[in-house]
Formats: structure tokens, C-alpha cells, sequence
């Protein structure tokens, strides 16, 4: 190849891999979910910001799929819609909105950043494969590290709080990873439209009920705020980012990124909430990314299983 051969080759080579760029977005964008839903609970509370969110998105999502004539999902394709939309429609945003009431926004990202270690069991899992045991024991080791943060946190006990917090940690590796898989078959912005309109009837009837049972507070600049990132941003845009890094990425790898968020929402709450980074949140924060670390290496040496 000659010089000049070699210039246009660099030119033309993508500064990323597939899928980084995209996932990386989505993941900056998901790590202000948390300081977002913090500042909107006083003023709407936690069933609003956990499912009214989705009503400003699914908005969002039927102006995108009109303007597009998109084509409408098969039968097999929308029951697997229902999956994405119980889990990161309703399942995520009330499970982890219903913990931000009793504790904070630093504690939470620790417990969340058990996601990516479950994203990947489960992608493993709906694929058929057999992992290997190091896969499996940094799997518990990470179950073992939040548990114990957790412990320690809450004086001796769970609380109810972590509770809800793990709770919605299954629900986003439930709708990432079957959402990743339809992502590469309708588009990543059209997986999460889709879903957003599946679950319309029952966010705008809960929202719409839990709204005029009230009582809610007046809400300010900050409140208003931090509803309308998590209903732009967190719901809809970022999800258009992530779901297209999934397709093209590949789930087992662009679920890596996640290993940031948990230390972008810490630096994330300290600025916007400025709420105390204590050496357990940091301590907790690094032992979960390890553990996570560790089963994406090992996610990458599974071997088939056996059909029969």
C-alpha cells in the first residue's frame, strides 16, 4: 500500500469502535438520572418522577415514529416490547424513584452499579451460553460487595431502600438486554418509542390518579428541572443513544462503559446536590466496578451450550 493509500485508509478509519461513541453518550446521560429524580421528588414525588417521566417520552417517541412512518413491530416483536417496557419504562424509574425518598443519590449509585454485571447474565443467559465459573464468581462477589455496603450503610440491616434499589437494577438488565437484542432489528430509537407507547395507558393512568389524590408541594426551577431531564433526557434521548450503541457495539461490550456511571453520578451528586462523597461510597464504588470488570473479561470466553 502506498503512502498515499495508507492517509486515505487513516482518514477514513473510525476514531472509535463501533457502538463506543453512542454508549458512551448514553451513559453520561443516565449518570444525572439520579441527582435529576432527587431534586424533582420533593416537589412531585416519587410515583410522578418514576412513571409520569415517561408521559412527556412517549410523546417524544409517537411525534418520532409518525415523522418517520416507522414500521409498526411483528407479534414476536412486541411481546418482546412489553419486557422493555416493564422493565425501563415502569419496572427502573418508580423501583429506583421509590428508594431516592429514603436515601441518597451517592448510595444509590453504588448499589446501581451492579448493572452492567447483570446485563451481561442476562445476556448470557437469553444467548444460551455457558460462562465459565470466574464469570459467575465475580458475579457474587459484586452481589456480595453491594449486599455488604449496604449492611454497613444501614447500621447492621437492608433497608428497604436497597431493597428497591436491586429491585430496579433486575428491571434495567431486563429491558437493556432483550432492548439491545430488538435495537439491531428496529433501530435503537424505535425500540424505546415503541415501548414508551406500550406502557402509556398505564403511566398516564397512575400519573393522572396519583396527581389529584395529592398533596404535592409547589415546585421550582430546580424541580421542574430535574423532571424535564428525566423525561428528555433519561427516558427517551439517552436511551436512543444507548440502545444504538447495544445494536452496534454489541452488548457484551458497550455494557462495559457502564462501569463509569457509578463514579459519574458520585461526582454528579456532589455538584448538583452537594451531597458528602464518604470513603464507603468511594470504597463501594471502586470494589463493584472490579467485580463488574472482571465478568466482562470473562463474558468474553463463554462457550456455547449445547442445543439439546
Amino acid at each position: 500500500m502506498s503512502v498515499e493509500d495508507s492517509a486515505i485508509a487513516s482518514r477514513r478509519a473510525p476514531l472509535l469502535a463501533p457502538g463506543v461513541g453512542w454508549g458512551s453518550i448514553g451513559v453520561l446521560a443516565f449518570s444525572v438520572t439520579f441527582p435529576a429524580s432527587a431534586a424533582a421528588l420533593p416537589a412531585f414525588g416519587a410515583v410522578t418522577v418514576g412513571l409520569g417521566r415517561a408521559v412527556p417520552a412517549a410523546l417524544l417517541g409517537a411525534v418520532c415514529l409518525l415523522a418517520t412512518r416507522a414500521v409498526r413491530p411483528t407479534r414476536s416483536q412486541w411481546r418482546r416490547l412489553v419486557l422493555v417496557a416493564a422493565g425501563v419504562v415502569v419496572g427502573f424509574p418508580l423501583c429506583s424513584a421509590l428508594a431516592l425518598r429514603d436515601t441518597t443519590s451517592a448510595h444509590s449509585a453504588v448499589l446501581v452499579g451492579l448493572l452492567p454485571a447483570a446485563t451481561a447474565a442476562l445476556a448470557v443467559l437469553r444467548g444460551g451460553e455457558r460462562p465459565r465459573w470466574p464469570f459467575w464468581a465475580a458475579c457474587g462477589f459484586g452481589v456480595v460487595t453491594v449486599l455488604g455496603f449496604a449492611m454497613i450503610q444501614g447500621a447492621g440491616q437492608i433497608r428497604v431502600a436497597d431493597l428497591w434499589l436491586l429491585a430496579a437494577v433486575g428491571c434495567a438488565a431486563m429491558g437493556y438486554a432483550e432492548g439491545g437484542v430488538l435495537a439491531r432489528e428496529l433501530g435503537g430509537w424505535q425500540v424505546i418509542s415503541w415501548a414508551l407507547l406500550i406502557a402509556l395507558p398505564v403511566t398516564v393512568a397512575v400519573t393522572a390518579v396519583n396527581l389529584a389524590s395529592g398533596p404535592w408541594h409547589s415546585p421550582d426551577f430546580h424541580a421542574w428541572l430535574g423532571f424535564a431531564y428525566v423525561s428528555v433526557v433519561s427516558q427517551f434521548a439517552g436511551f436512543y443513544a444507548w440502545y444504538r450503541g447495544l445494536a452496534e457495539g454489541g452488548i457484551a461490550k458497550i455494557s462495559q462503559l457502564q462501569l463509569m456511571q457509578p463514579v459519574l453520578t458520585l461526582v454528579w451528586s456532589a455538584l448538583l446536590l452537594s451531597e458528602e462523597i464518604t470513603p464507603a461510597n468511594t470504597a463501594g464504588a471502586v470494589l463493584v466496578i472490579a467485580a463488574v470488570a472482571v465478568t466482562q473479561r470473562t463474558r468474553d470466553r463463554v462457550t456455547a451450550a449445547d442445543p439439546r
